[in-house]
């Protein structure tokens, strides 16, 4: 040997070469008994995932007039019609070459897997995560869930928590998802979000997947969690996520909902703006909770693909991370973060076998 990594090396070392081979000497994390994680392909033991980067808030699949009706909603407050679909070109999570091309280089960024946090009111498509996890060698977890109240089917306003809560069961037992997530809250909360919510609670009790969230930059991330726990939901199967969106350098919400045993999601990283939220994850750091820290990007835009010049789906790794250890964050501990907390939160212990998949993503 003569010191050097080789490109072998990095694939096979994925986060522990990008941080520093001291890494790897973490202690490993313990896991239930048969616990696995379920990817899209195969259900993988956790120790599996060891050697990267787990992305546990990501985007690979949603329909084409997703994120402008998000966009429209995000600034007229819910008001006016969603602008039209962008036209001209092949839309980005719509083109597998492309996508393949951008999970390879996630994977030579360091990346080991990746959570897509879409579902069927996103628009988001199994077969295409399937095709696209055989193609590219990415291990990817598909999510089931319903969004947000803008986003909610119109049959959620008649159908009672009990009706969702078998709806989400069957999904769970007839696809290959892994977790139930993202579930949301626009704003405030609403009378339909508090029902989806306590049947997404129903859903974890029945099937034991993990369940990650979408806040309004961190508005309502306490609200959430009373929910998920007045249902009997224990807190390390929860991320609540967007939490570092809420500025605030003290970290108190996010402390309070660590000092109850969840995740705190820091999940928009990996751009310009990501560095004034260094400070609050010092703050959890030094509070004794980087064991609840949990990063991704929420990769959502073609201008931030590799193909555009942009960070890419390993952004959360190679731009985000390297201000936290400018900062002065050590390599065992953002290995801890970035391959053991979030293999920690995936991994489950089935209460049925695997559902089998066509290539229509279905049972």
């Amino acid at each position: 040997m003569n010191g050097q990594l080789t490109r072998r090396d990095v694939f096979g070392l994925g986060v522990a070469a990008i941080l520093g081979r001291n890494a790897l000497a973490a202690t490993a994390p313990e896991f239930p008994k048969k616990a696995i994680i379920r990817t899209i392909l195969k259900d993988l033991p956790p120790e599996a995932l060891a050697g990267g980067a787990t992305l546990f808030h990501e985007h690979l699949s949603f329909a084409e007039d997703f994120m402008p009706r998000w966009i429209a909603l995000a600034r007229g407050g819910g008001r006016g019609p969603a602008p039209p679909p962008p036209t001209g070109q092949k839309f980005f999570m719509q083109d597998l070459d492309l996508m393949t091309e951008e999970m390879k280089a996630a994977l030579a960024d360091g990346v080991a897997c990746i959570v897509d946090g879409g579902h069927e009111d996103m628009g988001r498509d199994l077969n295409f995560l399937r095709v696209l996890s055989e193609k590219s060698g990415m291990p990817i977890v598909a999510s089931t869930g319903y969004y947000t109240q803008p986003f909610y089917p119109k049959e959620i306003a008649t159908m009672s928590e009990d009706q969702i809560a078998e709806d989400l069961i069957r999904k769970a037992h007839t696809q290959p998802v892994g977790a139930l997530g993202e579930i949301g809250t626009w704003d405030a909360m609403t009378a339909d979000e508090r029902k989806v919510f306590r049947a997404v609670a129903k859903t974890h009790l029945a099937t034991n997947l993990p369940i990650f969230t979408h806040t309004a930059f961190g508005k309502g991330a306490v609200e959430q969690l009373d929910i998920f726990e007045s249902m009997g939901v224990k807190p390390q199967h929860v991320v609540i996520g967007h939490v570092g969106g809420l500025q605030d350098p003290t970290a108190a919400v996010s402390k309070e909902i660590c000092k109850r045993g969840a995740f705190v999601g820091f999940d928009r990283q990996g751009g310009p703006g990501d560095r004034q939220q260094v400070p609050q994850v010092l703050a959890l750091i030094e509070a004794g909770y980087a064991a609840n820290l949990m990063f991704a990007s929420d990769f959502s835009s073609a201008a931030q693909l590799k193909h555009n010049k942009g960070g890419g789906y390993g952004k959360t790794v190679t731009v985000w991370v390297p201000k936290l250890r400018e900062a002065g964050v050590k390599e065992d501990v953002l290995h801890g973060i970035l391959v053991d907390n979030p293999r920690r939160f995936l991994a489950f212990v089935p209460k049925k076998g695997r559902p089998k998949m066509n290539t229509n993503g279905r049972e």
